[in-house]
């Protein structure tokens, strides 16, 4: 009996063994992944760090935008407001050139079957009704008609002089803004590099981190004149080149309608 009970015991105390050695293991199992996916996660999580704290790219805009806020309120508004000034005229302008352009191979063809048809009164109203300054250089020559063909040209010219300051009003502006834009960019550049020389001198020491933001301001103000001025300059170009083919439809136009009046009185 005591044998079967010691045999009993130690085979309770084997199987007792084998059951915490068994849920140890599986414990150990069961942490093993946890650790993996710890150790698995840390490098993910850098990489997210690492991808969130990457510097994003800036637009163009965004960046030019930045450098006008680093040049400074002072020069950097006034180069702004010449570009805004600048760029209002020209607007204008193109609408008005835009509007003044006729078709004058129709307007000379219209006013010599007026004048056959209906004589200088259907002429004029004909030009009265057309809008453009070819059209109104007509009317004041047929309104002088009357008077002679020395005094019909000669309305033709005068009026021609005052179309073409119409045309060319408020141009000069903008080749003011044009040359203002880089000189103002230019002094700001000076006065920077001057006060960039005088934190030199009165610091005693000549530190590149000393002066390198003032003369970056210096030379933003520059950069900025001379964008303004290119952009200026390209519609002020455009406008001219417009109103040089207004001009010489003009001309034409007026040569056309002193031969029509001269065969018309004939």
């Amino acid at each position: 009996m005591k044998k079967i009970l010691s045999l009993s015991l130690i085979c309770s105390i084997f199987l007792f063994i084998g059951q915490v050695n068994f849920a140890s293991f599986n414990q150990d199992q069961d942490q093993e992944p946890e650790m993996v996916e710890a150790t698995e996660s840390e490098p993910m999580q850098q990489v997210e760090q690492s991808v969130v704290e990457e510097p994003q790219a800036v637009g163009f805009t965004q960046e030019l935008k930045n450098r006008f806020i680093e040049g400074g309120p002072g020069f950097m508004g006034i180069v702004l407001a010449c570009l805004i000034l600048g760029l209002a005229i020209a607007i204008e302008r193109i609408i008005y050139l835009n509007f003044a352009t006729t078709n004058t191979d129709k307007l000379v063809s219209d006013v010599e079957s007026a004048l056959k048809s209906g004589g200088v009164k259907a002429a004029k109203e004909l030009c009265l009704n057309t809008p453009g300054p070819v059209a109104s250089i007509f009317f004041q020559g047929l309104d002088r008609a009357g008077e002679g063909v020395e005094s019909a040209e000669k309305a033709v010219v005068a009026y021609g002089g005052v179309q073409m300051g119409q045309l060319e009003k408020n141009v000069s502006w903008i080749s003011l803004f044009i040359a203002l834009a880089p000189m103002l960019g230019f002094m700001g550049t000076v006065i920077g590099m001057i006060q960039a020389f005088d934190k030199i001198q009165a610091a005693g020491d000549m530190q590149p981190s000393l002066v390198a933001g003032g003369i970056k301001v210096a030379l933003l103000t520059t950069v900025f004149g001379l964008i303004v001025a290119i952009i200026l300059q390209i519609f002020y170009n455009y406008i001219v080149s417009k109103i040089d083919g207004i001009v010489n439809d003009m001309e034409d136009a007026s040569i056309t309608l002193i031969d029509i009046l001269v065969s018309y009185k004939k």
